[in-house]
């Protein structure tokens, strides 16, 4: 699958034909979200058209573009005011933002879609020569500003670059070679998540990623990233399913071999997995595979209070069960979800009895915990026993299967709420850290209030809500989600004040500034906090080698030239 261009959203999240579905109940939904923010009537704030959106001027000679042209053909370089909108930002809030104003100052000169590794090294080797700076761009997903063409800086671009360039991958989409036996498979960086696992599947595995952002992300922004999936318990992070890899550079080919282990120096996948484009363009993976599953088994359950569900998931993956997928929401999450999914279908007789009787069971501010397996049915069912055992004793209640198919089913569509919720006047925004187990309580709280305390300022509601969505036997990710009342008169500052509050409250409270979405351009300004000094001066010294003139995603991640 290669999504048409003019088929996606260039302002907002997926494909243009598919919108939030409210069931024919848009005044329930609609008057529910007004009450949770505080804001009645919700007010209009529609996008502008894109007849009226306004980009920057290119700034090249003729000369230099026919020279970008020369490097694959004219077909494949793009100057029209759709491809560069469409590439001009990622899909974060503050992306948002910007796009849904019309004026695209961070828009690219130009698109390049290289077909082939040769043709990615030839666009580089012109770029750096003529100082033409280059931002990667696969599904254009980041929630960083990971792929805009600025430095970061509103409205400016890095000095001494005399235009910038996105170099777009998705045309370099195919599964290239399955090694059945060593259950590897070697793919072009551009592939999106659902063609790949077709093309896995038709030969009877299955990578298992699945970021909320599958259906519209890329191979090689999963690895670029450093990304997580949903079921990141049984098959990994992007840096445990990486084997190997081959990157562009504007100084040449960089590869790495596919051993199953090394001891001949530091791992140089690591140092590929989470460079987000600053090194260089991923443009082939070989990663791990797996069987396709047998069959596949969620179960939900309840428990108390936030402290008690973070001891049930640690209890159970220290317990090392072979869970493909642990996650706990927090009680605010869930009741929100649970009203919100309300408004869309209201709760029959049946439902309300067992909310009233979970109350009376102590379960009324309660948080909801899902594990799921997925494998062979005999070890599938052998997970299952022992995480009910395990979930019990932790003062877990087993609520059943049917919430876990629910949302399994629905997982993908949460993303299409943000538009529409941003047609009148609420933003929805989210973050992610990881910590220790020891310190998931304290970080959970001071991020939590720091994001309540700057969104609700000027007598303003918001909801905060959280989930663990990663577990390790020495920690687990949080992540946030908030729901907001926009300040429709300086809705970037306050975007911004509420980013550095959770950021400082993230880097006070010892907790990584990104667990799976990466650096980009809002998460840099913490990174030497966490990284230290000469961990810095490692990063960039790689970054001088492979990158002098430092032409890749400038402002990204790292500083420029010191």
């Amino acid at each position: 699958m290669r999504y048409a261009r003019q088929a996606l959203r260039w302002n907002g999240w997926g494909s243009s034909e598919v919108s939030f579905d409210t069931r024919g109940r848009d005044r329930e939904v609609w008057e529910f979200v007004a009450h949770a923010v505080g804001l009645d009537p919700l007010p209009s704030t529609p996008a502008a058209p894109f007849e009226k959106v306004i980009l920057p001027e290119p700034r090249w000679t003729p000369a230099i573009l026919a020279g970008l042209i020369a490097t694959t053909s004219e077909e494949q370089v793009k100057t029209d005011r759709y491809e560069r909108a469409f590439h001009a930002l990622g899909r974060s809030y503050h992306d948002m933002l910007r796009l849904r104003s019309g004026t695209l100052r961070s828009a690219p000169d130009a698109v390049v879609y290289p077909e082939s590794t040769d043709e990615v090294l030839a666009v580089l080797a012109f770029c750096d020569a003529h100082g033409l700076a280059v931002v990667p761009f696969g599904g254009g997903s980041s929630v960083v500003g990971g792929v805009e063409g600025s430095d970061g800086l509103e409205g400016s671009r890095r000095p001494g670059h005399r235009g910038v360039v996105t170099l777009d991958t998705t045309r370099m989409s195919r599964l290239l070679d399955v090694d059945p036996v060593s259950m590897t498979a070697r793919a072009q960086a551009g592939i999106y998540g659902p063609s790949l696992e077709h093309e896995l599947g038709e030969r009877g595995f299955t990578l298992g990623h699945f970021p909320q952002s599958f259906e519209f992300s890329t191979l090689g922004g999963w690895i670029a990233a450093r990304g997580a999936g949903q079921l990141s318990n049984r098959y990994g992070t992007a840096d445990k399913f990486l084997v190997a890899a081959s990157v562009a550079t504007p100084t040449g080919l960089w590869t790495t071999r596919p051993f199953p282990a090394s001891a001949a120096g530091p791992n140089l996948n690591h140092l590929i997995a989470g460079s987000e484009g600053t090194l260089g363009v991923i443009t082939e993976a070989t990663v791990k595979v797996h069987p396709v599953p047998e069959t596949r088994k969620i179960g939900a359950f309840v428990l108390r209070d936030f402290e008690a569900g973070t001891a049930a998931v640690r209890a159970l993956v220290q317990a090392d069960i072979g869970a493909a997928m642990i996650r706990l929401s927090d009680a605010d999450e869930t009741r929100f979800f649970g009203e919100f999914r309300s408004a869309l279908e209201p709760h029959g007789t049946a439902s309300k009895l067992a909310e009233k009787a979970l109350g009376l069971a102590g379960f009324g501010d309660k948080c909801v915990m899902m594990v799921a397996f997925e494998g062979e049915a005999r070890k599938v069912r052998e997970g299952f026993r022992r995480a009910l055992s395990i979930a019990t004793r932790a003062g877990g209640l087993f609520v059943g299967e049917s919430p876990g198919r629910a949302w399994w089913k629905r997982r993908f569509e949460m993303p299409y709420l943000r538009d529409p919720m941003m047609d009148r006047g609420v933003g929805v925004d989210t973050l992610e850290t990881s910590t220790t187990w020891s310190n998931v309580p304290r970080l959970y709280r001071a991020v939590q209030d720091a994001i309540r305390s700057a969104t609700t300022r000027d007598g303003r509601r918001a909801v905060v809500m959280a989930h663990i969505s990663h577990s390790y036997r020495d920690g687990a990710s949080l992540y946030f989600t908030f729901v907001f009342a926009r300040d429709l008169t300086r809705e970037v500052e306050q975007w911004r004040e509420i980013k550095d509050a959770a950021s400082r409250a993230i880097s006070e409270h010892g907790g990584t500034i990104s667990h799976h979405h990466g650096v980009g351009v809002d998460h840099a300004a913490w990174l030497s906090a966490e990284k230290g000094t000469l961990g810095i001066d490692v990063l960039a010294a790689a970054k001088d080698t492979l990158d002098p003139n430092h032409v890749m995603n400038p402002g990204k991640l790292l500083p420029g030239p010191r």
